[in-house]
């Protein structure tokens, strides 16, 4: 809440990670662990014009849209960023990340570091957080492992990944990936900080305090 009782509005949060750092399974495990208040923490779902993988349902984990949708996303200024990645878009709705922000929700974006450049850049109140893996051997197995890009694909990636990783001054907090619960963890430790500083908390301690007689004793 405000000074004035209303609820403040919520803060703007951004996940970035070279691809196979296993960023999509550190927020999976952050949304169902529990560590924060059930509903407090929105999960920002972007548009992209790539085909679902196996597992992925449009509206849960993307909206899957065509070329021709997201052109005219773009053209109409609906999008806070939006970036091409291997071939393939991705892009954050503007009125999405809005209407969570305004209700008093925190809203968690997962957007790569093209895409985080510009949220900050447009929104630079917003917390960035970069996952990084502890090791190269470690992506490259993970990458391998995945058996579902061929051995040029990896290696593309692999060399994405160091440009990403060397664009980590950009963002606030950086956690180096080497369990995805500890990492979960360190994610909504970060977000319970936020949440309770004191410009966050003045309204609530405010509504208490108005609770109690008028003539209660002041410091």
């Amino acid at each position: 809440m405000s000074s004035d009782g209303t609820r403040a509005a919520g803060e703007l949060f951004i996940v970035s990670a070279p691809s196979g750092t296993g960023k999509t399974t550190v927020i999976r495990r952050l949304l169902a662990g529990g560590w924060l208040p059930e509903g407090s923490l929105e999960f920002s779902i972007s548009h992209t014009t790539r085909a679902p993988r196996d597992g992925e349902a449009d509206g849960a984990d993307y909206y899957f849209v065509g070329a021709e949708t997201f052109d005219t996303m773009v053209r109409e200024d609906a999008f806070l960023e939006w970036a091409e990645v291997y071939g393939n878009r991705y892009g954050t709705s503007r009125e999405e990340v809005d209407s969570r922000l305004r209700r008093g929700a925190d809203v968690l974006l997962e957007i790569d570091v093209q895409g985080a450049r510009q949220v900050v850049e447009r929104a630079p109140g917003a917390h960035g957080i970069l996952i990084v893996p502890p090791s190269y051997a470690e992506l490259e197995r993970r990458l391998r492992g995945r058996d579902s890009d061929a051995p040029e694909a990896i290696t593309r990636r692999l060399g994405v990944s160091a440009s990403e990783i060397r664009c980590y001054e950009q963002y606030d907090y950086v956690i180096i990936n080497l369990d995805a619960e500890r990492a979960a963890q360190a994610v909504a430790a970060i977000i319970l900080e936020k949440r309770h500083r004191l410009e966050r908390m003045r309204g609530p301690v405010e509504a208490i305090l108005r609770e109690f007689p008028p003539n209660a004793s002041r410091p």
